[in-house]
């Protein structure tokens, strides 16, 4: 699936999904996976919450907060627009006005970049904490995710852009963590990935399962991950 927008007489396309054949990934490699993503947090640390399953458990709705001199938002909003039939279980959909959603995305400039962080993401008074180029920050507990706020950087180029929109929120969604070792993962960021990979989408896939709830720690998912894995990738196949 691919976006595309006209940029200064050219066509810019945002490709959202990369296809890659279900075989091409073993249950063993997306149970690993999953525990590498969806356990941990990139940035600030979550105490106790890094280490349970975070997911929504009510409908997502997602307020596209545009920014950018560009005005790229819609870009955002479109990807947003393409998860529901590419993530079963998952509700998700752009809403018109911040007080209906659950889930903001600011898209900006990057010097807007630290203030909104700081100030509008973590409710400090001074710029003074606005870690990495792009950011998410999730608010949960054993219940689920109760909010989740991205920041995605617009003026930096187009591999940047795709790669902001495509990460931060997909990981808004649950899948918090980055790990280096993950070659066919956006959470990942050593690797040169700027779309929904096959390979992320049987993670979310699985994350969004009935069988994955909020709250689940390691050794307790871990009793239905093989099976979410194998009956995952038989039907993405």
């Amino acid at each position: 699936m691919v976006s595309c927008r006209v940029r200064r007489l050219a066509v810019v396309c945002v490709v959202l999904l990369q296809v890659m054949p279900a075989w091409a990934f073993t249950d063993a490699a997306l149970v690993d996976g999953f525990r590498r993503t969806v356990f941990g947090s990139e940035f600030r640390s979550f105490g106790r919450q890094a280490d349970i399953v975070k997911k929504f458990v009510k409908p997502v709705r997602v307020y596209v907060d545009d920014r950018s001199r560009e005005r790229r938002g819609s870009e955002v909003a479109a990807f947003v627009g393409s998860l529901p039939p590419l993530v079963r279980g998952l509700d998700i959909e752009v809403v018109a006005v911040p007080a209906a959603a659950n889930f903001r995305i600011f898209v900006l400039d990057r010097k807007d970049y630290a203030a909104v962080v700081s100030r509008e993401v973590y409710g400090l008074t001074a710029s003074t904490n606005a870690p990495g180029k792009c950011l998410v920050r999730i608010v949960s507990s054993s219940a689920g995710i109760s909010r989740s706020d991205a920041v995605i950087v617009a003026d930096e180029g187009e591999a940047l852009f795709r790669r902001c929109t495509i990460e931060e929120v997909l990981q808004g969604l649950g899948p918090a963590n980055d790990d280096a070792t993950l070659a066919e993962s956006v959470f990942n960021d050593r690797s040169r990935h700027v779309a929904f990979t096959a390979f992320d989408r049987h993670l979310l896939n699985m994350l969004y399962d009935p069988r994955v709830r909020p709250g689940m720690d390691r050794a307790t998912v871990g009793g239905v991950l093989s099976e979410v894995a194998a009956d995952v990738r038989a039907r993405l196949r």
